[in-house]
C-alpha cells in the first residue's frame, strides 16, 4: 500500500506512517469516542478537554476525529450518535489534514530554523496564535477547535499564555489538550478542563494499527505477543521497535546496564549506532528507553517500600530528562551523550 502524506511534517513524524490529522480510522477508545459524541449531541460538550494517556495510543487521532465531527455537523441536534468516520476523499478531511481549515488550529513544536529541525518545546509564540485565531469569526458559525499536541511540551510562558485563553473562551470554542503525563500541567490548567483518560491499546487493536503500515507485524503469534508486551499498548512504540531497530537498541541498553562489569566496547558500539547523522529516531529510542528503565526501577522500589531508593531513582530520571533536553537544544555530541547516559544508568541502578 503506497501512502501519500498530505499533513505537514511534525517533530515526531515517522516515514510511511500517517499523521493523526490524516488518519481516517480510529482504532480503540470506543467508549471515549461514544461519550464525546453523546455530549456534543446533547449540547453538553465542555469548552476544554484533556485527552490523557501514554504516548502513541491515538489521543491526537481522536482529537482530529472529534474536530471533524463538529465541523461536519455544526448543528449539534442533527449530529449522529457516534463520531462520524472521516472520508479521505472529502474536502473537509483534506482541509483539516493539510492544516488549511480556518476553524482548526493545531499547535505543536515549531520548526527550528537554526538547526533545520524542530524546537524541543512548544513555545509561547505558538500559543499566542490562539488569540489571533479566536479573534476571527468562524466562517460558517461552526466550532473553532484548538488542538495542543502535546500540552506536555509547553514551557512555563506558553502554559501561562494558554491559561489566559482557557479562562474566558468564546462560545462554540473547543480546546483539546493532548497530554502524556497530566501531572506535568499546571493545576490551574487541569482545573479548567474535563479529563478524558485513554487506555493503552489491546494486543488485537495494536495489531490492527500495524496492519496499515509497512512492514506489517510478524505472523508468528509468539512474536506478536512479545511485540505487544514490549510496546505497552502504544502503536508508536510498536512501530519504532519493528522498523527502527528499537528492539535491538533497547535490548543492548538493558544488557549494558545489567552487566556486572562495564562493557566499554559494547557501550561504544551502541553509542555509535544511535549517534549517526541520520539516526535521529534511533537516538530518541535510546533516550526513551533510558528514561523508561529509571521510571520502572523507581516504581519497583516504591512498591517494595524502599522509598529512599525510589526517591534517588526519581531524581536520576529528572536529571536524565534535563540532560536529554540539553543535548537536543544545544545539538551536543550525541555519541558522548549516549556514553554518559549509559554510565549514569549503571551508577543509578547500583544505588
Amino acid at each position: 500500500m503506497i501512502f501519500e502524506r498530505i499533513a505537514p511534517e511534525q517533530h515526531d513524524t515517522l516515514d510511511g506512517v500517517p499523521e493523526p490529522s490524516e488518519t481516517p480510522r480510529l482504532i480503540g477508545h470506543a467508549q471515549a469516542a461514544a461519550m464525546l459524541a453523546a455530549a456534543y449531541r446533547a449540547g453538553k460538550l465542555p469548552h476544554a478537554l484533556i485527552l490523557a494517556g501514554p504516548h502513541g495510543i491515538g489521543k491526537a487521532t481522536l482529537a482530529f476525529h472529534l474536530a471533524h465531527h463538529l465541523l461536519k455537523y455544526p448543528d449539534f441536534k442533527a449530529a449522529p450518535e457516534a463520531l462520524t468516520v472521516p472520508d479521505p476523499a472529502s474536502p473537509l478531511f483534506r482541509q483539516i489534514a493539510t492544516g488549511a481549515h480556518p476553524s482548526v488550529l493545531h499547535l505543536t513544536r515549531p520548526a527550528n530554523d537554526k538547526t533545520k529541525s524542530f524546537k524541543t518545546v512548544l513555545t509561547v509564540d505558538e500559543i499566542r496564535k490562539v488569540s489571533r485565531f479566536l479573534s476571527m469569526t468562524s466562517h460558517d458559525g461552526s466550532y473553532r477547535v484548538v488542538i495542543v499536541d502535546p500540552a506536555d511540551d509547553m514551557n512555563t510562558n506558553a502554559a501561562n499564555a494558554l491559561l489566559k485563553n482557557l479562562e474566558e473562551p468564546p462560545a462554540r470554542t473547543l480546546f483539546i489538550l493532548i497530554v502524556h503525563a497530566p501531572g506535568s500541567l499546571l493545576p490551574t490548567i487541569r482545573s479548567r478542563c474535563q479529563m478524558v483518560r485513554l487506555t493503552p491499546l489491546t494486543p488485537d487493536e495494536l495489531m490492527a494499527v500495524l496492519e496499515n503500515v509497512e512492514p506489517p507485524p510478524p505472523e508468528d503469534p509468539a512474536a506478536r505477543a512479545a511485540l505487544a508486551e514490549r510496546a505497552g499498548g502504544s502503536a508508536r512504540n510498536a512501530i519504532l521497535l519493528t522498523q527502527y531497530g528499537g528492539l535491538e537498541i533497547a535490548g543492548a541498553l538493558d544488557a549494558l546496564v545489567a552487566a556486572a562489569k562495564p562493557d566499554i566496547a559494547g557501550a561504544h558500539r551502541l553509542a555509535e549506532a544511535v549517534a549517526g547523522r541520520d539516526q535521529a529516531i534511533q537516538f530518541d529510542i535510546f533516550n526513551r528507553r533510558a528514561l523508561d528503565l529509571l521510571s520502572a526501577a523507581a516504581s519497583e522500589a516504591a512498591l517494595a517500600g524502599d522509598l529512599a531508593r525510589a526517591k534517588t531513582l526519581s531524581e536520576a530520571w529528572h536529571e536524565a530528562l534535563n540532560t536529554i533536553s540539553e543535548a537536543e537544544t544545544y545539538n551536543l555530541d550525541k555519541k558522548q551523550h549516549a556514553l554518559t547516559m549509559i554510565d549514569r544508568l549503571k551508577s543509578a541502578m547500583r544505588m
